[in-house]
């Protein structure tokens, strides 16, 4: 009798499993949500910052943004318990890291985490400085072509998405434009704008101030169609290299394993939230363009952009270390 009761219970505890996911999920939240973010002031911390308020406000419980470094904040969250209160928002270092360390990676973007929504999409844009002879992309090329290895091209981290950008326009367009590195967009600007580098590509927010002024000459901006976000720019691809398209995405996950009845819910209310005009319009004007997507639709992303970059950093030869 204790051997038959004892594969009864063996036999029932899948079947009670997921009454007691959906229960703890009616439950949800009922404490604090932590967001790792990087780089306070970036990107993604902003955005961790917005949506969480307006979660704040909708559940009544607090949402923490905590800010780390990219690799910590990774692994920390890949090794959080899979219940919907440790959250990770990133953007390439996320996916693409595996690429770019000559040490073994300690997460599996596809394995170790959960899709939760899309946050936002950003173009870059391509700004020279006006000294330069160019008032396109096509004769940007054909200027690197006449000159090869004499145009460089400034750049933040190695690996960023500017980074990837100015090297897949080289290898595209079968140019040698040279990479001078730099520990902040500031710093690579300051640099630009006086002259002592020809080019860059970088976020609207950061460029347009010094576009209006004068200071630099924008020629393209990088998204496949053209953008309010860069109003009157052509594409890259339109102007002078077929093709070619590069974008910043930011998306928000949860450990793998999280409920996907919570993960259901963090999407919906996050969404809501992005969607929202008076986030959509904070977000537009620090140069992001807000989109709260399906889980899916972040999946598909990443996906891409793995075979995408991935190629881009082997056949460049790009490392981190």
């Amino acid at each position: 009798m204790k051997f038959q009761r004892r594969i009864a219970l063996i036999l029932l505890v899948p079947l009670l499993l997921p009454a007691a996911t959906a229960l703890r999920a009616q439950d949800y939240p009922n404490r604090v949500i932590r967001v790792f973010a990087t780089g306070a002031g970036g990107g993604g911390d902003i955005v961790a910052r917005i949506v969480g308020q307006e979660l704040t406000n909708v559940w009544g419980q607090q949402v923490v943004v905590e800010n780390r470094n990219s690799i910590i904040a990774n692994e920390t969250a890949a090794k959080a318990p899979p219940d919907g209160y440790t959250l990770l928002i990133n953007s390439t270092s996320l996916w693409l890291w595996q690429f770019l360390s000559k040490d073994p990676v300690k997460w599996d973007t596809l394995r170790d985490f959960a899709p939760v929504t899309l946050a936002i999409r950003q173009p870059n844009i391509l700004v020279v400085h006006p000294s330069l002879p160019v008032k396109s992309v096509k004769e940007l090329i054909a200027l690197a072509k006449a000159r090869p290895g004499q145009l460089n091209y400034a750049t933040g981290n190695i690996g960023s998405t500017t980074h990837l950008a100015s090297e897949l326009f080289n290898s595209m367009a079968g140019v040698r434009i040279m990479s001078i590195y730099y520990k902040s967009t500031a710093l690579s600007l300051t640099d630009l704008i006086g002259g002592h580098v020809h080019m860059m590509f970088s976020n609207a927010a950061s460029v347009t101030p010094h576009m209006k002024s004068g200071k630099l000459k924008a020629l393209a901006q990088t998204l496949m169609q053209p953008t309010e976000l860069a109003p009157g720019l052509p594409t890259v691809a339109a102007s002078g290299l077929p093709g070619y398209e590069a974008e910043t995405i930011l998306g928000i996950f949860a450990p793998a394993a999280t409920p996907p009845v919570i993960v259901h819910r963090l999407n919906q209310e996050m969404a809501r939230a992005l969607q929202k005009t008076e986030v959509k319009n904070r977000l537009f004007n620090i140069g992001m363009e807000s989109v709260g997507g399906a889980p899916e639709q972040l999946q598909t992303a990443v996906n891409a952009e793995i075979v995408k970059w991935g190629k881009v950093i082997k056949d460049a030869g790009i490392r981190a270390d």
